[in-house]
Parts: structure tokens; C-alpha cells; sequence
């Protein structure tokens, strides 16, 4: 075997593992029919730049279960790929060109497409590089991008045919626009903030009675020229005489109508609402409603248009202002209030979003809400870890609206429509109409979630006419993991979009995550300074440690807090491990094979084996804890199995007794020798195992230090299950326990040897004690240095420490501090009494007896009986103490 460094050190450690792995094709899918197929596809990161924590995080969750389920013996795929992320890039782009002088419509919509190719091709390096940092274990031979030619074929198909059923259309409607970019933009894209604004309040007056007048409040006082009427609720005994009557609005003196609508809630500001369609998305569906006109007063800038009489563009918010100015002469503004609210900036440009009536193409949603619907109502539904999140997609398909796909970018799926120069006849399909010279092509290209939303059947190299390989083997995907904040806006349209073009789900499950915050609790951004970068993260504690802190902190659907000291505290639990595997490799000659350690397990009398018979019932828990966990998705159970397994019982039990076991001894023949080497190895290569899709690089470095496979991707989870009588082993693990704290409250120094009585005359466990005495010795001896011996002490002063239902006694003349014993023993002798009062209380409970599992109450019947032998044996004690 290899010998390790002395020293962990995460940066030679994590060194070219990943480079082997590629090498190796151990990332490849194998297409092996024997095997159980399991297929993830990564949610593709924008090509805008580098990736932060929510990625690394998001990398790690996918990342863990395809080795895992590697390990488990299944035939596994990871598919990655990148996001053109259509206007985040444009952005990006245009923001280099400006730093040159230069805009993209000076370069053109040929040349800016080629220099936006330049800039995704730069930070596709960066992310693939940050890919092999977190060492994830992608098929890069599947790689997809969502503009690649591919993609673009799938997209005109989806979108002709989609178009031809009439899911998708052309025509006018409100949506979210950035007057800076001049886009329509989707919610996603939407970013809302705290805002200081004011509330302003204006005289509608009644036309046939020119002395009253309805008070209308606004907080955009510009949109009053699109005013097409008031509204008030018919229940409303102040207003519903209005209904029907006419007044007149104080911006154009225009007449509009009172309507009646229950719409308007009776007890909400003034009780009136002014209503207009083209600049709010509620007014616009109560237009449709209603039949009522679509008045336009913007342009896409955002300035007034001529419907603004002489605000005309003026900027929306310095005719705001102007408006007040006007109305506040002519008597018809009442007043101002200031107020702070919720309103949308667009996330690129951070300018205020303007809802806007548009002519754009929209998906027609009733019927693809209801098909998702539907699938989640039926045995064929989608898992979602939690399920809480399965009823969050169930309640936006059903208060779903049409969704909005075109975007007034150059970057991107150009739509595949075409409007002829004369008749204005609009041409869709996915080649151009034959007399192309005719025709004049939409200049406006797709939402990026409109080629994403193909991305689970598009990795797997769809076809309308026939099934790939890919497609037969591997989907639907397995698992998809993503945020919660993208359910609606991805999840929910990947679903309807699979089962339209390939009548199936497109996962099994969903594994949905929270977001990662600061240490406290704030969300992390550019703007606050407080975000942390993976790979800086990496280059001080390692991928591993970020791994394991990301993958064991958070359960599934929650939040996850940075910490650094809980990194600090990982590296430790690393290092820990590290030095474990030292010792383990220093003080055996090789690590067994499965195959080795089955046929070892039967050759030695194993009588003295105790601590190895121990170790591997542990190992057969753990496997099993761990496994039902992972399976669950709850990672940070497993997480914390595995590291009770490691720290508790195999670093700070077993290998401290195997030191004894394997040292020099009389007690153990050479044969049981050798199987405790064995097991101190064969339990050792399992942790890796176990450990390895949590922390990929070490485990992979230690595990290349055996003679085994040549790569523990290689190895498979562990299948047999050990379950061995081991009635001794509790007792030393009780004795050298007692004895620890009795020298750390004694401050005896372990130097010093202790004389240690075992009192077992009155004992339950006396005949396995007298037995086992010998084997319990040595362990006394070697970790406690204490010489242990059953019989009666001779002193006339000695201290019994209490163990179950026996002691052990030690002269006092070894250490002395009678004040302090005779304390001690009486805190106790009182311990036990609260214990027995507790006891007796819940066994005279009849609610407990009736409720409560049958085992349970026989278990709380059995501490009584200990707790009752306990104390008289410790009442004795105490009395001769005190003599």
C-alpha cells in the first residue's frame, strides 16, 4: 500500500483527481442493460459569468446522488449543459461594448451575434472549470447548450407546432417591460423592492352634478390619461348609486363610465377604482371582462405619448410630477400621501418595470395548465421532495396566465415567422417561406424558459419521428434538482411541455432546494457585499469541506445559512478521517477485498473478537441508515450518521481498543489477530464508500493508496448485513467510560495506575462479567491504564463507582479526596431518587400505560427495577462513606 502524507492538504489531495476521472470515462453512461438505469440533467447555469454558492450547492445535490447511485450498482448519466439566458447575456454583452465605444447597432445584428458567441464560449471555460473544482461527474460527451443548432431545430419544431394546434398566438396584451432594454421581460425577471412613493388622490367629478365628485387615490398619476372608467363594487351602499353614471376625468376631461364589480374590495382604500387596461395587469383582465377600449400613453421608452396632451415626452416621472402641478390649480387633486411599497425592477437594467399593453407571441395556457393538473391527480404524479411544493405547482396551473415568449432581443431562438412585405400575411414554419425575398422575418426571438422548458427531453436527443437511444434508456430523468423559486417559471413548464411533445412526465422526482444565506440569514447579493465565492471557499478549505457543509446543512425545501465555522469544523472532521486512515494502513498489510474479509470471516474462532464483531454490526446499521436516508433525499441525516459512525464508534472506540486487540497480547491467538487487521481495513474502505459521494477527492486519494480497484467509483456499496452477538463489548465500552470521568473529575493523570475492584456479587450481568473478565482486562488495561480484578476489596477507604448494577471500587490511598467522593455519591444517590420518583409517575399513569407502545412501557418497567437496585446498592455505599 501507498503511503499517505503526514499532513492533510486539501490542495494536493483535490490535484488531477478530476482529470483521472475523465480520463477513466468513469463519468460516461454505459448503456449496461443488467444495470438499473439513473439519469439526472443539470439546471443550466446562465453563460453570464461565474458560478456562485446556490450553484456549487445545487452541483453538490445532483453530484451525490449520481455517485451514490453509482456505487449502488445502477447505470448512471449526468448531463450538463449551459443556458444562453437570453437577455442576462445581451446585457452583459452590450455593458463590454459600451466599455468600447461601441453598440450593438453599430456592429449590427450579424456581427453582435458573433461577439456574443466569443463572450459564451469565455465563460463556458470558466464554468466547466468550475465544474471540475466541485468535481462533479458529468458526461461531458452529452454536453448541451440551449442555442446550440440542435436545440434550435427543437425549438421551430415545437414552436410550428405548437402554433398550428393554436397553443400559441399573436396578439395584444399587458406585460412586463423594461422601458431601458425595450423588452418584454418574464416575472422571473422581475425583482421587487421596498420602495418610498406617495399615494396621490384626485377629483373625479360627476358630470350631471358638477358639485360632487368620487375620490380616486393612485400611486402613478401618469397612467390617468388611459383611464377608460371608475369602478365600484355593486355591494358598496356608498357607491352603487353611481353605477351607470358618467364622470369626468381631471387629466383629459374625458367622460368614462361608473361600472360595477365585485373585483373591487369595499373596504380597501377609497372604495373606488380607476381602471385602466393598458398599464396594469388587473385593470387589463377586468377590461377583457368588460369589453372596455385599451388606451395606450406611453412609448417603449417610457415617455408620454400624444395621448398625454402636453406631458407628451416628458418621462413618465417628471410628467408625474407636472400632472399634480396642473391638477393641484385646477382644484381637482386633493392630496398627497407618502407611502413605501412593493415595486418591480427590472433584474438587468434595475430600471422600474412598466406594465405595458404589447403586440407579442403568448402560449395559451388552459389546456397545458390542465394536463399538468391532471398528471399531478393521478398514480403517474411527480414526486416532490418536500411534497408541499407539489401543491405550490398545482395552485399556479390553476391561476395560470398566458405566458408571454417573445423578447425584443437579437440574442437568441429567432421566431420562426415571417410577414409578407404586401399582404401583411403572416407565414410560421420551421423553413422559410419559398419566396423569401418576399418576406420580412420576425425580428424578435424567444424567452430563454421557452427553450428550457424542452431541456429534460432535448439532452436526451429528442426527435419527433424517432426515439433515440438516449430517450429509450435514460428518460424520463430520474431526479431533477432546482430551487423553489423557479417551480413555476421552469419545473411547471418543463412538465407541460414533456407531456405534450412526448406524452410523458419528464422526471420522476423532484428534489427542491432553498436558497443560501449569510451567516445572518440575509439573502446574498452583489448589492449587500455579501456573497461568497465558491471557489475561493474551495482554495481555503477545499471542495470536499464545501461539499459536505453544503450537502449536511439544510433539509430539502429549507434555506441553507453560510458558515464558516462549520467549515472549519468539516476540514477537522476531514483531517480526522485522514489520520485515521494513517493509522489503519501503518498497522495492517492490505486492505481486503469483499471476497478476502467473506472468507476470513469464517475461518477464526471469533470468540475474541468482540470489538471487530461490534464494529461491523455498526457498519451494517450505518450502510442502512445511510442508504434509506440518501434514498429520501435527506442528507443531512445521512450526513450525521455517517459522522456519529466515524468520529464516535470507529475513530474513538474501535480504533483505540484495536490497538490493543492487535498489540502485544497473550489473549488472542495470531488468527484473530489478523481478522481485527482485516476489520480495522475492511471497515476503513466501506467509510470511503459510504463517504465518497459527500467528499469525492479525498476518499478517492485514500482509497488509491490500496491495492485495489483503480478507482473507488469502481467499488460497489457494501450488501451483506452482519448481525453478531456482542454482549461483552457494552461493558468495557461502560467500565472505560466510568473510569475516563472518574480520572478527569479526580484529575488523575493516565500515567498513573489505577487498582480497580470489580463488585459484580449482586450483578445481573456477573456470569458474562466472570466470563469475559479476561477479554475486558486487556482493554482496561491498555486504554484506561487500570488493573482490573473481580474480587472484594481489602481497603478500609475506597471510592465504588456505580456501573449498571455493579461497581468498581477503587482504594482511596490511589488518589484520595473522601469530601469530594462522599459528594459525588450522595449527587448520585439524589439523581437516582428524581429518576425513580420520574419512573414511578409514569408507570401509575394510566394514559401512559394505554398510549404508550407496549415496548415502551416494558422498557420504562426495566429502568425502574435498575434505578431501584441502583440506589440501595449506592445507599450502602454512601452509609459506610460516611462512617
Amino acid at each position: 500500500m501507498k503511503e499517505l502524507e503526514k499532513k492533510y492538504n486539501h490542495l494536493e489531495v483535490e490535484k488531477d483527481k478530476y482529470e483521472f476521472w475523465l480520463d477513466q470515462e468513469l463519468f460516461k453512461a454505459e448503456f449496461d442493460k443488467k444495470k438499473q438505469p439513473y439519469s439526472i440533467v443539470i439546471p443550466p447555469p446562465n453563460v453570464t459569468g461565474k458560478l456562485h454558492l446556490g450553484h456549487a450547492w445545487d452541483g453538490a445535490l445532483q453530484d451525490i446522488l449520481i455517485r451514490f447511485k453509482k456505487l449502488n450498482g445502477f447505470d448512471t448519466v449526468w448531463i450538463p449543459g449551459m443556458d444562453h439566458a437570453g437577455i442576462a447575456t445581451q446585457v452583459k454583452v452590450e455593458q463590454r461594448l459600451r466599455e468600447q465605444g461601441i453598440s450593438r447597432h453599430d456592429l449590427g445584428r450579424e456581427k453582435f451575434i458573433e461577439k456574443v458567441w466569443e463572450w459564451k464560449e469565455e465563460y463556458a471555460k470558466t464554468i466547466r472549470s468550475q465544474w471540475a473544482k466541485l468535481g462533479l461527474s458529468l458526461d461531458y460527451s452529452k454536453e448541451k447548450f440551449t442555442y446550440s443548432d440542435q436545440l434550435n431545430e427543437i425549438v421551430n419544431y415545437v414552436f410550428v407546432n405548437m402554433y398550428e394546434k393554436g397553443l400559441i398566438y399573436k396578439g395584444k396584451r399587458i406585460i412586463n417591460w423594461d422601458p431601458k432594454q425595450k423588452t418584454a421581460i418574464s416575472n422571473i425577471e422581475v425583482i421587487y423592492k421596498e420602495t418610498k412613493g406617495a399615494m396621490y388622490h384626485f377629483k373625479y367629478i360627476l358630470n350631471d352634478n358638477k358639485s360632487q365628485f368620487l375620490q380616486v387615490a393612485t400611486t402613478r398619476p401618469e397612467t390617468m390619461f388611459g383611464d377608460v372608467c371608475l369602478v365600484v363594487n355593486p355591494k358598496d351602499e356608498r357607491y352603487s348609486k353611481y353605477i351607470g353614471k358618467t364622470v369626468i376625468n381631471p387629466s383629459n376631461q374625458a367622460l368614462i363610465p361608473v361600472i360595477g364589480d365585485e373585483y373591487v374590495e369595499i373596504d380597501f382604500g377609497t372604495g373606488i377604482m380607476k381602471c385602466t387596461p393598458a398599464h396594469d395587469i388587473n385593470d387589463f383582465e377586468l377590461g377583457l371582462k368588460h369589453n372596455l377600449e385599451q388606451i395606450v400613453v406611453m412609448n417603449d421608452d417610457a415617455t408620454m405619448n400624444e395621448k398625454a396632451l402636453e406631458f407628451n415626452g416628458l418621462d413618465r416621472f417628471v410628467a408625474r410630477e407636472k400632472i399634480v402641478e396642473k391638477l393641484t390649480k385646477e382644484g381637482t387633486f386633493i392630496k398627497k400621501e407618502e407611502i413605501t411599497h412593493q415595486v418591480g425592477y427590472s433584474e438587468r437594467s434595475n430600471v422600474i418595470v412598466e406594465p405595458f399593453i404589447s403586440d407579442q407571441w403568448f402560449v395559451k395556457m388552459d389546456y397545458l395548465a390542465n394536463q399538468v393538473l391532471e398528471l399531478q391527480n393521478s398514480k403517474e404524479a411527480i414526486n416532490f421532495y418536500p411534497n408541499r411544493f407539489n401543491e405550490t405547482l398545482n395552485k399556479w396551473m390553476q391561476n395560470t396566465y398566458d405566458w408571454t415568449i417573445s423578447r425584443q432581443l437579437w440574442w437568441g431562438h429567432q421566431i420562426p415567422a415571417w410577414y409578407h412585405n404586401q399582404t401583411k400575411e403572416v407565414y410560421v414554419g420551421v423553413n422559410p417561406p419559398k419566396d423569401e425575398s418576399n418576406w420580412t422575418r420576425d425580428s424578435d426571438v424567444l424567452d430563454t424558459w421557452f427553450s428550457s422548458a424542452f431541456w429534460p427531453f432535448a439532452t436526451m436527443d429528442w426527435n419527433e419521428k424517432k426515439e433515440s437511444e438516449m430517450m429509450k434508456r435514460y428518460f424520463p430523468v430520474s431526479t431533477m434538482v432546482t430551487g423553489y423559486d423557479i417551480i413555476f417559471f421552469w419545473v411547471a413548464r418543463m412538465v407541460f411541455q414533456s407531456l405534450e411533445f412526448t406524452k410523458s412526465k419528464p422526471f420522476k422526482d423532484v428534489l427542491i432546494h432553498g436558497l443560501v444565506r449569510d451567516s445572518e440569514g440575509a439573502k446574498m447579493s452583489k448589492s449587500l457585499g455579501n456573497g461568497v465565492d465558491p471557489m475561493d471557499v474551495i482554495e481555503k478549505y477545499g471542495a470536499d469541506s464545501l461539499r459536505y457543509f453544503l450537502l449536511t446543512n439544510s433539509s430539502p425545501g429549507q434555506d441553507l445559512r453560510y458558515s464558516e465555522e462549520k467549515l472549519t469544523s468539516t476540514w477537522n472532521f476531514i483531517n480526522k478521517i485522514w489520520n485515521a486512515s494513517r493509522f489503519v494502513m501503518m498497522n495492517i498489510d492490505k486492505i481486503p477485498t469483499n471476497e478476502e474479509f467473506e472468507n476470513n470471516f469464517k475461518k477464526p474462532d471469533l470468540s475474541r473478537n468482540q470489538i471487530d464483531l461490534w464494529i461491523l454490526n455498526k457498519l451494517s446499521e450505518t450502510q442502512i441508515q445511510v442508504k434509506e436516508a440518501i434514498d429520501k433525499y435527506e442528507f443531512t441525516i445521512a450526513g450525521k450518521v455517517l459522522y456519529n459512525f466515524i468520529w464516535d464508534d470507529y475513530c474513538s472506540w474501535y480504533i483505540e481498543l484495536a490497538k490493543a486487540q492487535i498489540g502485544e497480547n497473550d489473549l488472542l491467538n495470531n488468527e484473530q489477530k489478523e481478522f481485527s487487521k482485516l476489520t480495522l481495513g475492511f471497515v476503513l474502505k466501506n467509510i470511503l464508500i459510504m463517504l465518497h459521494p459527500f467528499m469525492p477527492f479525498v476518499t478517492e486519494e485514500i482509497y488509491q493508496s490500496f491495492d485495489l480497484e483503480s478507482s473507488i467509483l469502481k467499488e460497489r456499496w457494501l450488501e451483506k448485513e452482519f448481525n453478531n452477538e456482542v454482549e461483552s463489548i457494552k461493558h468495557i465500552f461502560d467500565i472505560i467510560t466510568t473510569l475516563r470521568e472518574f480520572r478527569a473529575n479526580q484529575n488523575i493523570k493516565n500515567s498513573i495506575n489505577l487498582n480497580v475492584y470489580l463488585n459484580i456479587s449482586k450483578s445481573s450481568f456477573k456470569e458474562i462479567l466472570n466470563n469475559e473478565i479476561e477479554y475486558i482486562k486487556l482493554f482496561i488495561e491498555k486504554i484506561v491504564n487500570c488493573s482490573l480484578q473481580i474480587n472484594e476489596i481489602n481497603e478500609q477507604e475506597f471510592t465504588s463507582l456505580p456501573v449498571k448494577d455493579y461497581f468498581l471500587d477503587i482504594p482511596n490511598k490511589d488518589f484520595f479526596d473522601k469530601e469530594k467522593v462522599l459528594l459525588e455519591t450522595q449527587e448520585k444517590v439524589n439523581e437516582l431518587l428524581k429518576e425513580i420518583e420520574r419512573s414511578e409517575k409514569m408507570l401509575s399513569n394510566e394514559n401512559f400505560i394505554k398510549r404508550a407502545a407496549p415496548e415502551k412501557v416494558e422498557d420504562e418497567k426495566r429502568k425502574y427495577e435498575d434505578y431501584k437496585k441502583q440506589y440501595i446498592l449506592l445507599l450502602e455505599k454512601l452509609n459506610e462513606l460516611k462512617k
